[in-house]
């Protein structure tokens, strides 16, 4: 027998009018009738100027996408991240405390013992002190 493998993670929205799924249809629509009221409702180079704006909108929304993800879905992350409270949390490391590094102490120097000059014959601070004077 022979074994298929079955794709998985496909995404397949079904079209309802012609090539446009109903989400995209719903875009497309909004913005036309915007326009249609713009036309009835200002003067003939803001109609213009709107319909540029608000089809460019529309169709972005529509048909966009950034990182294979449509356009409102980002938005709507977007404006969700944006407005719920951030909580930062610092984990502390769990385990032993790290070991501090202690300077060695200097060890006493062993003391010496210098000889004590000893006096061999007669002092002669008595000769200094008389030719100082």
């Amino acid at each position: 027998m022979d074994q298929f493998t079955v794709p998985q993670f496909i995404e397949h929205k079904p079209k309802i009018v012609g090539p446009l799924t109903f989400q995209q249809f719903i875009y497309v629509g909004a913005g036309g009738v915007i326009c249609f009221f713009l036309y009835f409702t200002v003067p003939f180079f803001f109609f213009i100027l709107g319909t540029i704006i608000i089809l460019s909108i529309a169709a972005l929304l529509a048909f966009g996408q950034s990182g294979g993800r449509p356009l409102p879905l980002v938005f709507k992350n977007f404006i969700a991240f944006t407005l719920q409270p951030k909580i930062y949390l610092w984990k502390k490391k769990v385990g032993p405390p790290p070991k501090l590094v202690q300077a060695e102490k200097p060890k006493p120097a062993e003391v010496k013992e210098t000889p004590v000059p000893t006096m061999i014959g007669k002092s002669h601070l008595k000769d200094l002190s008389s030719q100082i004077r």
